[in-house]
């Protein structure tokens, strides 16, 4: 927004150089410098808060902020209005250093309504700043929220700063003039507390303006609806402008990082583009089968998008029917990719038996998220590792990789992968829906910088001095042996229909080498080995595990999947206390990186948080016999770093056992 020709109420603050923001009514206002923010956004899930935090979010990146986000939402497409169930909520924390998670406690909540304030107050520092909705209130607000008096008149939210805001009918006034109806009026009153955030925490207003302008500015009908917004924006602002809230605005610092280009990034949108750089990078198509689940759908959607660079999406009719899609397309020549959340992959479970059997590329994206069956559709967890690594019938092993990030879920995408095609098996690719939805920094990589993925599909057969044939029919041979193996037991991956390459393959145990149909146990006995020694020999292509921390430590903590940031932040946090502590986090789960034991064995004490009843833990404890101590969440929610903190003093001694 130009300040030429607005009133002084519409002007964007300057800060001199004494700290202050100029004078409003006569009195100067002070600027305090913040190391980092949390912010949360709470609602009823048709309020819009994950857009309200989602343009937060977007607003500080383009600050040159470190972001990390925390959507969080609920399960029902439509919860009743106004209900503890229908809460929905965005977390933001910015900030001028480096860092790892959304936050633990928050520095401000924006509630928009009773069962907002209700649902998250307990996550609001002391002394925390509440910024109120007083309209989301009235008698039936209270009742919806199962408070038997205002909480705004009955002291119990003494130890907050809170600031009254009519946002409602102040939204309403705003937007009169826009041709809206009253219903339409009403859910601007997103922006108007956006607008009011932005003023709190001197976050300009063009990034937002010029989103509402490409969204709401290309159809006719829709013209109303950005003027609309765009006043509600500046209402809000204006409004802390004129109105004083505090007497104080919030400045961050932008954050030191690496030069190069940049841009913000969700965990699923980082696995749309690391799939798609994928299948460039093996001069491949992406064939991408799937069903629609939360927290995975969005992968599928984005992936349609990508059909110029080679990507084909398919929405079957089922899990089952998406897995077998997959397979096929791999069988075909393409890299067949099935998403899911667990319960699908139950579903799938046979069909991805199928792919071990035939040796065939397969990546299994498992968004995980809170079960067992329908369970918690859209809260995180970790606790379907134990199924990729044993739920199908049968000794049958795949691979299984796990991102750390929201980052690190393009780098594993693409590992997924190289791993797949290059072992010719099954893949799992676990994330979750915590670094799925959440979002942070991601400098985007040179083209030189990404691995090679090199794929060769035999053109001749490849029986020579061998003596043996592949069996294709009653009577009939044929001079391709589909399981005569390379040096790390991969078999060759000859696409149908190459002339003199005809070849069968399916479910029933095969003879090595020559892939003719076998029942004798001996050869079933070598098959299932050779099978798990194939998956072991990816350890071979992989990165040691990485320690990280005191040389000397007292201590191990250990993790896997999306918990790095919070424990990470922990172990900084323990260390400068003076503890010594040592991290390690993994990325490839089977098969895990083999200096694993050596490093598990240096230590005397190991520390596992995981948000399931301790997988991890269990598998390590069983394959390597170290003392392995688990600490486990199953609340649908992330770790927080104190329950992390905390758990390492307890190991060591340092606080008194509950």
């Amino acid at each position: 927004m130009s300040s030429e020709n607005a009133s002084p109420a519409e002007a964007q603050p300057t800060t001199g150089a004494n700290g202050t923001n100029g004078h409003v009514n006569g009195h100067p206002r002070k600027t305090e410098i913040r190391e980092s923010i949390t912010i949360r956004f709470a609602g009823d899930s048709g309020d819009g808060m994950q857009l309200a935090g989602t343009r937060f979010t977007d607003t500080s990146a383009l600050l040159g902020n470190d972001i990390a986000t925390f959507p969080d939402f609920p399960a029902e497409i439509r919860a009743p209005a106004g209900t503890l169930a229908g809460v929905s909520g965005f977390q933001v924390h910015f900030s001028s250093t480096d860092i790892h998670t959304p936050g633990d406690d928050l520095d401000t909540l924006v509630v928009m309504n009773a069962a907002a304030l209700k649902t998250n107050v307990k996550d609001l520092q002391p002394g925390g700043i509440l910024v109120v909705n007083t309209d989301g209130f009235e008698t039936s607000d209270l009742k919806k929220a199962n408070y038997k008096v205002n909480p705004l008149d009955d002291g119990s939210l003494k130890g907050y700063r809170v600031i009254r805001v009519s946002v409602a009918k102040l939204t309403i006034e705003a937007v009169k003039d826009c041709g809206l109806t009253p219903r339409e009026q009403d859910r601007c009153k997103n922006f108007f507390a956006l607008g009011l955030v932005y003023w709190m925490y001197e976050r300009p207003l063009e990034a937002t303006l010029k989103w509402i302008k490409e969204k709401f500015g290309k159809k006719p009908e829709h013209l109303p609806v950005l003027k609309a917004n765009t006043q509600a924006l500046k209402a809000g602002y204006n409004y802390g402008e004129t109105v004083e809230i505090l007497p104080v605005q919030y400045q961050v610092a932008k954050a030191q990082i690496a030069p190069g280009t940049y841009r913000k990034i969700t965990g699923n949108e980082a696995a749309v583009l690391g799939l798609a750089v994928a299948g460039q990078l093996a001069k491949k198509t992406i064939v991408y089968a799937g069903y629609p689940i939360t927290p995975a759908s969005s992968i599928l959607e984005g992936l349609t998008e990508l059909r110029r660079f080679g990507v084909k999406t398919f929405q079957a009719e089922d899990e089952i029917a998406a897995a077998g899609v997959a397979m096929g397309a791999s069988y075909g020549g393409a890299i067949g990719v099935t998403g899911t959340s667990g319960p699908g992959v139950c579903l799938k479970s046979e069909a991805i038996n199928l792919a071990v059997m035939t040796e065939l590329p397969l990546i299994i994206v498992d968004v995980q998220r809170g079960g067992p069956s329908t369970g918690l559709p859209t809260k995180t967890e970790q606790s379907d590792l134990l199924q990729a690594m044993f739920g199908r019938n049968g000794d049958s092993p795949v691979a299984i990789v796990a991102p750390q990030s929201p980052v690190d879920c393009f780098d594993m995408a693409v590992e997924a992968v190289r791993i797949a095609t290059r072992f010719m098996c099954p893949v799992f690719y676990l994330s979750d829906g915590y670094i799925a939805n959440g979002s942070e920094p991601w400098k985007i990589p040179s083209v030189e910088s990404l691995p090679k993925i090199e794929i060769t599909h035999p053109t001749e057969h490849n029986s020579e001095g061998t003596g043996l044939v592949h069996e294709v029919g009653e009577g009939a041979a044929s001079k391709f042996l589909p399981y005569k193996r390379d040096e790390y037991l991969s078999r060759p991956w000859a696409i149908p229909g190459t002339p003199g390459l005809e070849h069968r393959i399916g479910g029933i145990e095969k003879q090595d080498i020559t892939g003719n149909i076998n029942y004798e146990p001996a050869n079933h006995e070598h098959m299932t080995n050779t099978r798990w020694k194939k998956i072991e020999n990816i350890a071979e292509t992989i990165p040691e595990l990485a320690v990280t921390g005191d040389a000397d430590a007292d201590l191990l903590v250990v993790g896997w999947g999306g918990t790095f940031g919070s424990i990470t932040t922990a172990v900084e946090r323990a260390r400068r206390k003076g503890l010594k502590i040592a991290q390690a986090h993994f990325r490839y789960l089977n098969p895990m990186p083999k200096n694993t034991e050596a490093v598990l064995k240096r230590y005397k004490k190991i520390l596992v948080p995981e948000l399931n009843t301790g997988q991890l833990c269990w598998l390590l404890r069983a394959k390597y016999l170290v003392p392995a101590e688990g600490l486990n969440k199953v609340q649908g929610k992330p770790f927080l770093v104190s329950e992390i903190e905390a758990a390492i003093e307890k190991v060591l001694g340092l606080s008194p056992v509950a």
